[in-house]
Order: C-alpha cells, then structure tokens, then sequence
C-alpha cells in the first residue's frame, strides 16, 4: 500500500512552497513542474479486490464504457472479435495460478481485511477467490470468450487461523469435458517462502467455482478447451469433477421445484404444524418458547444501487465476488440479529448465479434462518436437546436469496440463492408457519445432512467439534 503513496508524496514535494530570504523577510513562492497528470487515488479496476488478482486485460475507465454503451456497441463482443477460439487441450498446470496476499508484512491490507473485532473478513477472501478463479478460467478457455460465474460449491474451514499472517491463494482448472462448463479449485493456505509448497495443515480452506463460457455476442455456451490428465493424481482429480459434475445434475431432479418431499419429511412437517397449533390453542397448557422464533420474524433484507466501480472486466455488469460478499456479510447480520450472539462462520454451502446483475440495477437481498441445528423437532416428534445444557451450542443455516431490479422497477429477475451455516453459543430455534417456509426448513435440512455426510468423509469427531466450537475460530465476518 506504501508505493501507492508514491505519487501523491512527489506531487506534494513538487508543489512544497520554497522560502527565499528577501531584505529579511521571507517569500514564500510555489514551485511546480508539470510533469505529470494528477492521480488523487491509484487507479483500481474493481473494488476491494486484492490488487495482485486486477485483471487488466481491458483496463477502461467507466466513463468510456458507459459511452460505448450509449452507442449501443457490445464491449465484450469488439473485444473478442479478432481473436478466434483455439480449441487444443489443455494441461491442469497450463491454468495453475499463485499469488501471495501479504497480510501479515503489509498493515495497511488490515483497512480491507480484518474487521473491527481484529478477525479476517471472510466476505472479502470469497470475493478475491471469485477474481482468482476468473484469472483461471482465462488461462484455460484463451481469449474469445465470455466467462460467467454459474455456481460454488460448499466451503469449510480446513484448519483455522490462529494469527494473522500472509496466505497464499492458488488454484487451477480441475474438471473440463470440452463442453462450456468448467470446474477450478482454488485454496487458501497459510503462505510459505517462494518456491516452498505449503503443507496439509497450513490449508485453511478450498473451494470449488462452476464456470460457464459463452459467445461475446449471442451469449449462448460454448465449448471450450477439454482437460487432459498428465499424472494418476491428475486423473483422480478429473474423476471427482466429473463425479461432482453427474451428482448436481441427478439432485436436480430430487429438489423439491420438481418433486415432493418423501414420506419421513411430510411427517416432520406435519408434526412441526401440529406443535405450531398447540402452541395457541387455549385449551392446550402448551405455549411457545422464548427461544422459538417464527421464520418469518427472523428476515433481514437489503436493498442497493449497484455502481460502476463493483463492474467485472466486461464492464457492464457487476462482479459475482461482489455479490457473494454481499450476501456472505448480509447472512451474518442475520445470524447475528436472531441469536443475539456473535455468529462463527462453519461452511458456505453451495450457492448457485442465476442471473447477471447490470450495473445501475438495484440488488435486493433478503437473508432468512430457515434451519436450526438442534432442531425444534426430530421425525419421531421428540424434541432434541442439547449436548451440554451449561454450554449450548446451535448452528443456524442462513438462506440469501437475491433479485435484481431496474431502476424504473419495471422487470425483476432472480439472480441466485446463497446458504451459509453459523454456530452460536444460545439454544434457539426457528419455527416455519406458511407451506413455502416448510419447503425453505426441508431443503436446508438436506444441506445440512448433506454437508455432515461430507464433513465425517474428512474429519474426525474431535475436529469436527473444534471447527463448530464458537471460540478461537479466527475468521468469522
């Protein structure tokens, strides 16, 4: 952050007044040397994005893009159109990226990751990953194309920080059948000397993004370089891509937008409806808890104008880090507001981008609790409590679903939904009332049963309850 001063402290020493003795008296007389072109900030492509992963493939200011967008000219579309697609394919290492974010040599990282409380801002690394992961893509597919964030895969915490230092972020191309789809992995790890791999336990977290290439112009998929394996490690990498690739599609047709729920969670659901009646029936002695908060109370929502500084380097539309910060901070004061606690971060789970958002749009936000870890309920009807009375411990999933808006508030489209998992030290629940609240409290159920499964295949028990302990978890906003 110190060369960035540079410029501004040699104009300032340019510009100095000059004392010049005269009978005694002193003169005071401005000196300047028009050399250069004053730059009251140092120029920055996106916003708060960690400027060794700034893209500058299509440095332009926003004036000039909002100009060519008056013309009606396709910015991304005259870009591409002398360069043709090349096809050949491509090795994993052809896309491997690195950089080193300095955060324990450079203080002043400090203003746009560590929060407050002296903890690091979650929020921002996702959106340094996201530019990570676009660096990634491009070395892949080659210019010629159009790449747009489709998905993101769950996120946990593999070994938590325990002091602020540098991290390493890496990544590369791990999944590509040929088709405009790709997978990257990136990760994030505790950084080690130059040309020194960094080892299991420095990781702190990994996270897998779903990318989608299509035509400048028509924006409509295309296909792109397929991914050849060089090594047996590399086939197994390419083998669980592929594996993860054929799952999402087979869950696709057992959400619930395409099927019922099955027999065991219509019985939760009836039960949970039948205990929500007892509740304010006046012949019943049976009344609600304080801890039990309706769904519908627990909603938070937001509501922004989307400037030109938070554009992606297609200029028009605004950068999908961004808008996972957005919802990652958002979930949190949600999580915050309904424990009354200080929330502590367990996983992203997977979140998926619908649609773009245009810059000057406006981006509404509404996060909801819709699953509480013990729950109110289990499906024999009994209620669970918790492990340890004097000291309890809840996990509260977060949905974050977004839509996007003109100005004139004439059309409205969905661009995604966003799930996060928190723990708190408070015993609390949540309590669906309405059937789209039901299917909201089902389908984070299955996340969260689904992530368990995941957690169990690679941790044990005793770290499993050290990652979802609420204390020296150093990363929790």
């Amino acid at each position: 952050m110190a060369s960035r001063l540079v410029p501004i402290r040699r104009l300032l020493a340019l510009t100095s007044p000059l004392d010049v003795s005269n009978g005694g008296a002193r003169v005071r007389h401005a000196r300047f040397r028009p050399r250069r072109c004053f730059h009251g900030t140092a120029p920055r492509h996106t916003d708060g994005v960690f400027r060794g992963l700034s893209d500058n493939r299509l440095p332009m200011p926003w004036i000039e893009a909002w100009r060519l967008q008056q013309e009606g000219k396709n910015i991304a579309s005259d870009e591409a159109q002398s360069q043709e697609r090349d096809l050949t394919p491509k090795k994993m290492s052809d896309s491997y990226h690195r950089v080193v974010l300095p955060l324990g040599r450079d203080p002043w990282l400090s203003d746009t990751y560590i929060n407050s409380s002296g903890h690091i801002r979650l929020g921002t690394i996702f959106m340094d990953l996201d530019a990570l992961s676009g660096i990634i893509v491009y070395k892949h597919t080659g210019p010629g194309v159009t790449t747009v964030t489709a998905a993101l895969d769950r996120i946990t915490i593999s070994h938590p920080l325990t002091e602020i230092c540098d991290l390493e972020y890496s990544g590369q191309v791990t999944y590509a059948s040929g088709r405009s789809s790709v997978e990257i992995t990136c990760k994030v790890a505790r950084a080690r000397d130059e040309g020194e791999p960094s080892k299991p336990e420095d990781v702190l977290l990994t996270c897998t993004f779903t990318m989608v290439a299509l035509d400048p112009t028509t924006k409509k998929p295309v296909n792109i370089p397929r991914l050849v394996c060089s090594t047996p490690e590399e086939e197994k990498i390419f083998k669980a891509g592929e594996a993860k690739a054929l799952a999402k599609k087979k869950n696709l047709k057992t959400s619930l937008l395409e099927t019922e729920p099955n027999d065991p969670e219509s019985a939760l659901i009836h039960k949970i409806w039948l205990r929500q009646l007892a509740y304010h029936d006046p012949n019943n002695g049976l009344r609600q808890p304080a801890n039990v908060i309706a769904m519908s109370r627990t909603q938070l929502s937001t509501a922004s104008i989307m400037q030109p500084q938070y554009r992606n380097r297609h200029q028009t539309m605004i950068f999908g880090g961004f808008h996972l910060k957005q919802t990652f901070e958002l979930a949190f004061c949600c999580a915050a507001s309904f424990a009354h606690a200080r929330p502590t971060f367990i996983s992203a789970d997977p979140c998926t981008f619908r649609n773009p958002v245009p810059v000057g749009s406006v981006l509404y936000l509404t996060a909801t609790i819709v699953y509480t870890d013990p729950p109110l309920l289990e499906e024999d009807g009994s209620e669970p409590k918790q492990k340890d009375e004097k000291n309890p411990v809840t996990r509260l999933h977060v949905r974050v679903d977004s839509k996007v808006r003109d100005v004139e508030h004439g059309n409205a489209k969905p661009t995604g939904q966003f799930n996060y998992t928190f723990s708190v030290p408070k015993d609390v629940k949540v309590l669906p009332h309405t059937y789209q609240e039901y299917m909201m409290y089902i389908d984070a159920r299955r996340r969260v049963q689904l992530g368990d499964v995941q957690d169990r295949l690679h941790h044990t028990d005793s770290e499993l309850q050290r990652l979802q302990s609420v204390e020296n978890i150093n990363l929790t906003e």
